[in-house]
């Protein structure tokens, strides 16, 4: 008993039917690599400066068990949507949660997209103007990159270094009308993400020989600075980081084989896990207990040869470009979101040239005065961020299985889906209120 997207949700889908996908020319031209590229460049964005972090919280033992499990759930989850859209031949998130619970759920999802996926795009040009321009915190100032190599000059602002970069860096990727168009802006990306481990591992190994690394725990501290409710507020930050739920159906959609996506998933996954292990163990071995929240203000620091200043700029250079190219992936899903929230009725948005090009200006624009009128977002993401990319994550999947209007979840599915559910809300209310009653 099968229903269309439309039926189920009144909705017209952002992408055309599965069958008429397989006739345009984009379908069947995105390869598995291209997939798993475009999916870690998902996942690995802004979180993986907050790994550390974690580590340092959870202690080096319990960080990469919560790693791994966090990693497996996902698989899990991300297994259920898959099955389900199998069945109903959704095209998109909202889609199939609309075919489970009516168009009220598929607004809830697009409105849990919207604000993830805002956030995160506020977030990286918020760093991206950091790196470049430096901030301020606490009265004390930080030099950007463009002010330490040109001294402080009026086009080096963080208003014009990020106009800047939105205009000849952004617009043209975000203007590219398929998913798999950015499966090389995406390759380059992961390999930024790589070269600053690298530097990383490099810096801890060579301080580990002169001596110099920081104290490890295995386990957290309990004695001294970690209570039992800051363990949970590190796991906002793990999903996040393997959040990429809303990328899956476009992602998917341009495979020649849609069948091919699970592998894709799990090789992602597996890669994610390797590098976020990687980052972890190492920017904690270098920094110990004095490890920042964002692990590149770490890097800020002056050195004392030039060879040391240039691995510090280079640190902070790839990291910036790797968000910059981070942008345009996560801007496909929000742009797509919002479309198929306001233009229910209007044809596929990427074959309207005008109202694309228009919604993706208009978004550009506003995630950039965003970004230039409130400089630091980090506990609002923090807070809205966690709470949307859970319901994303684990709440909609193991809601779908429990709903089951295909018959298709078995016991095991079922019980599997209620044991994410509560592990998600539970872990979220206990996240919020720690953060809440610390602050």
């Amino acid at each position: 008993m099968k229903q269309t997207e439309t039926d189920a949700s009144g909705l017209t889908p952002l992408l055309a039917d599965v069958n008429s996908l397989e006739a345009q020319s984009s379908k069947g031209s995105a390869s598995v690599s291209g997939a798993v590229f475009n999916i870690c460049t998902t996942m690995v964005g802004a979180g993986i400066m907050s790994i550390p972090a974690t580590v340092k919280v959870l202690g080096i033992i319990p960080g990469f068990v919560v790693i791994f499990m966090i990693a497996l759930l996902v698989e899990v989850t991300v297994e259920f949507l898959l099955r389900y859209t199998q069945s109903c031949k959704a095209t998109t998130y909202a889609g199939l949660v609309a075919e489970s619970f009516g168009s009220l759920g598929s607004i809830a999802v697009q409105i849990c997209v919207m604000i993830t996926n805002l956030g995160c795009l506020i977030i990286y040009l918020i760093i991206i103007g950091d790196v470049l321009c430096g901030n301020q915190s606490g009265g004390t100032l930080h030099l950007g990159i463009l002010q330490e190599w040109f001294g402080i000059q009026w086009w080096n602002s963080r208003a014009y270094v990020i106009l800047f970069v939105v205009l000849f860096v952004m617009l043209p990727l975000v203007l590219l009308p398929h998913m798999n168009s950015l499966r090389h802006t995406s390759a380059i990306s992961i390999l930024l993400a790589l070269v600053f481990i690298a530097i990383s591992s490099a810096m801890a190994i060579y301080a580990l020989w002169k001596g110099k690394t920081q104290k490890m725990r295995l386990l957290p501290d309990f004695a001294n600075q970690v209570s039992v409710f800051d363990l949970f507020t590190t796991i906002p930050v793990l999903v996040t980081g393997f959040g990429f739920h809303v990328n899956i159906h476009p992602i998917r959609a341009e495979l020649g084989r849609p069948s091919d996506m699970s592998s894709a998933v799990r090789i992602s996954l597996a890669i994610c896990i390797a590098i976020y292990f990687s980052i972890g163990f190492f920017g904690y071995l270098l920094f110990g207990d004095s490890i920042m929240a964002d692990i590149l203000v770490n890097f800020d620091q002056n050195s004392d040869s030039a060879v040391g200043q240039l691995v510090n700029d280079i640190v902070r250079l790839s990291y910036a470009m790797h968000l910059a190219l981070v942008f345009p992936v996560m801007n496909f899903s929000l742009r797509a979101n919002i479309d198929e929230l306001l233009f229910a009725k209007k044809p596929v948005l990427a074959r309207d040239t005008t109202r694309f090009a228009i919604l993706t200006c208009v978004l550009l624009a506003v995630t950039y005065i965003i970004a230039i009128v409130i400089p630091n977002i980090w506990y609002f993401f923090q807070f809205l961020g966690s709470t949307t990319v859970v319901c994303l994550s684990f709440i909609f999947p193991g809601a779908i299985v429990l709903r089951d209007v295909h018959g298709i979840s078995t016991r095991k599915d079922k019980i599997m889906a209620i044991l994410v559910i509560i592990l998600a809300i539970v872990t979220s209310i206990i996240a919020i209120a720690a953060n809440l009653w610390s602050s």
